[in-house]
């Protein structure tokens, strides 16, 4: 979301909720991103199924080499480049 946006969604909070309700928002939306930050490490035994399931995956044929995954990325930042242009 763009800044613009999101100071408008600041000022139309500012004008609707009263200073009690923000501050419970304030609450919610700090709890919300305190949880996506923590992060939980692997275990071994999961790790170690990762590395089997990928290696399946390459035995089976079912992977992306490097030049593949680029191409499909660079192509996915160019159409997103046209939809922003003809937005614009």
């Amino acid at each position: 979301m763009s800044k613009e946006s999101l100071e408008h969604l600041r000022d139309y909070i500012q004008l609707t909720l009263s200073p009690s309700d923000i501050s419970w928002l304030a609450d919610e939306l700090l709890l919300i991103s305190q949880k996506e930050q923590q992060l939980e490490p692997y275990t071994i035994e999961e790790l170690e199924e990762r590395v089997m399931a990928s290696e399946r995956q390459i035995a089976e044929g079912r992977f992306q080499d490097f030049d593949e995954a680029l191409d499909e990325l660079e192509a996915e930042f160019a159409e997103e480049d046209k939809r922003m242009t003809e937005t614009v």
